[in-house]
């Protein structure tokens, strides 16, 4: 099993990347530095800005794999949030899809997002409360961020939807993140149980890395969520 970790310098990267290496599966891992990772013999570290990767580049990282893992956010300092590019994770989450389907896969790539609570999930629909909607209506024309996650799910849902014959996907959601050091009980759901604004629950980077490698490793979980958008909360 071959998997690719785009985004694997970050914090929930790096975990997903450890958690995938120490199940005894291959990861090819996008990294801005190649001493952002420690070196393992079923590791191999690519360098690159991912949003400067063609369509063509991109299907050389994605050829092979079994699943492509993205943990891509925006920094959360001024130049992170508003400065280029403003479609961090939209434009790379477009630009590894096309790749995947360039190269025709004999069997569907599974396509693992990293999102946010704060996207509501269009396909169920979820109704969200009036006052966190007011807050999102606004964080949405102030905030770049939240744009560029709204957009990359609506990707998923709408452009790869359900039963593509290249692509499965599943975005997951986590609320608040934490740093923690060892995997803690998680809890998983359909919607968001808890007001994403004014009454955020803690998820731990490492439980994200948790679930996602889950995701990746065993056929009843992947089942169960793909094509859905679950929510993680620290037990």
């Amino acid at each position: 099993m071959l998997v690719l970790v785009v985004g694997a310098n970050g914090a929930t990267g790096q975990h997903v990347v450890d958690l995938l290496l120490r199940q005894g599966v291959e990861v090819r891992a996008i990294v801005r530095s190649l001493g952002a990772l420690a070196d393992h013999p079923n590791l191999y570290k690519i360098k690159a800005s991912v949003h400067d990767l063609d369509r063509s580049e991109m299907a050389t990282h994605t050829k092979g794999c079994t699943a492509v893992v993205s943990c891509l956010g925006h920094n959360l300092s001024f130049k992170g949030l508003f400065g280029k590019p403003r479609l961090l994770v939209t434009d790379t989450l477009q630009c590894i899809c096309s790749a995947i389907i360039d190269s025709e896969p004999a069997d569907a790539v599974k396509v693992i997002l990293m999102n946010s609570t704060g996207v509501s999930n269009q396909d169920i629909p979820e109704k969200p409360q009036l006052s966190q909607r007011i807050v999102v209506a606004i964080l949405r024309g102030l905030l770049p961020p939240h744009v560029d996650n709204e957009n990359a799910a609506d990707y998923l849902r709408t452009h790869i939807g359900q039963g593509h014959q290249a692509i499965e996907w599943v975005a997951v959601r986590p609320d608040a993140l934490v740093d923690e050091d060892k995997v803690t009980e998680y809890t998983v759901h359909d919607s968001p149980i808890r007001n994403a604004i004014f009454d955020s629950g803690a998820t731990s980077r490492i439980n994200v890395g948790k679930f996602m490698t889950e995701l990746i490793l065993n056929k009843e979980t992947w089942l169960k969520w793909k094509g859905k958008m679950p929510v993680i909360y620290n037990k």
